[in-house]
């Protein structure tokens, strides 16, 4: 029996222990303890700041999994995890996802 999934809609899951980001990697997908998380930043994308972005990293610093449905979203989570590229989601319910890890990551960081 798995661990039961509080969140997830086809490319970000959210279970007990941590954030899973389906297609973060060419070859599969990227899993982050909450434990892990320093901070979780919510910032609306633009055209020059992410919209845009499908997959991938436009300035090195930030990493996209792929989302073919991001241009058509408002709203991008950086999930800062203390060293580079940082992840970066764009969940189909932002609200629901920032409030997850923010209640699960360590009280030091919220």
């Amino acid at each position: 029996m798995g661990i039961p999934v509080i969140y997830d809609d086809g490319r970000i899951a959210c279970d007990e222990h941590c954030v899973h980001i389906r297609w973060y990697y060419l070859w599969g997908h990227k899993r982050i303890p909450y434990s892990s998380l320093s901070a979780v930043t919510r910032r609306r994308m633009t055209r020059l700041r992410g919209r845009w972005r499908i997959w991938g990293s436009g300035d090195f610093r930030h990493f996209y999994n792929l989302d073919g449905t991001r241009p058509r979203k408002t709203w991008a989570l950086d999930l800062e995890v203390g060293k580079w590229p940082i992840p970066v989601i764009t969940p189909d319910d932002p609200d629901r996802v920032e409030q997850i890890l923010r209640v699960r990551m360590p009280s030091a960081t919220r």
